[in-house]
C-alpha cells in the first residue's frame, strides 16, 4: 500500500479535502485507492443532512489525479502539471447518504484515454463489494 505521505504533495487537493488515505494497487491503466474520509464529521463535502453520493465523483476524481500523479512521477517528470475537471457523464447513484457507512470505500478509477491536453476515466466507488457510485470524468492538463 502507497501511504498519502508517498502521493499526497503531488497533487492539488490539501488538508482535509485530500479525500483519499492510500493506495492499495494502481498500474498504467488503473488505480484502487481507499478512503474512510466519507464518515468523518470535518469532511469538507459534508452537508446539513451528511455526505450525499453525489459527492463520491469527487473521491473518483482524485483517485484519478493521483494516478495520473504517480504515472507522471514514474516517468521521471518532476512537476505534475494540474489539472480540471471539466465535465462528468453517466453518473449513477446507489446510495442517497454515505456517511453513515462504517469502514472504507473502495475507489476505482481507469484510465480510458490520455493525451497530452487531457485524461477521461471511469470511476467506481464501493463499500464491502457493493457499488455505490459510477461514471466517467474528463480532466484538462494546464498549459505550461
Amino acid at each position: 500500500m502507497l501511504p498519502k505521505a508517498d502521493w499526497a504533495h503531488l497533487i492539488p487537493h490539501a488538508g482535509t479535502m485530500c479525500l483519499l488515505d492510500g493506495v492499495l494497487a494502481w498500474d498504467e491503466k488503473t488505480i484502487h485507492a481507499i478512503s474512510a474520509g466519507h464518515a468523518r464529521p470535518e469532511n469538507p463535502l459534508r452537508g446539513e443532512h451528511g455526505l450525499h453520493a453525489v459527492h463520491l465523483a469527487e473521491y473518483g476524481a482524485q483517485a484519478m489525479a493521483v494516478h495520473g500523479a504517480l504515472l507522471a512521477q514514474a516517468d521521471g517528470v518532476e512537476k505534475v502539471r494540474p489539472g480540471r475537471l471539466v465535465s462528468l457523464r453517466d453518473v449513477q447513484l446507489h446510495e442517497e447518504y454515505v456517511d453513515s457507512l462504517d469502514g472504507r470505500l473502495d475507489v476505482h478509477a481507469e484510465c480510458l484515454y490520455a493525451d497530452d491536453s487531457g485524461a477521461q476515466y471511469a470511476f467506481r466507488v464501493e463499500h464491502r463489494g457493493r457499488v455505490l457510485a459510477t461514471g466517467r470524468a474528463a480532466v484538462i492538463y494546464a498549459v505550461g
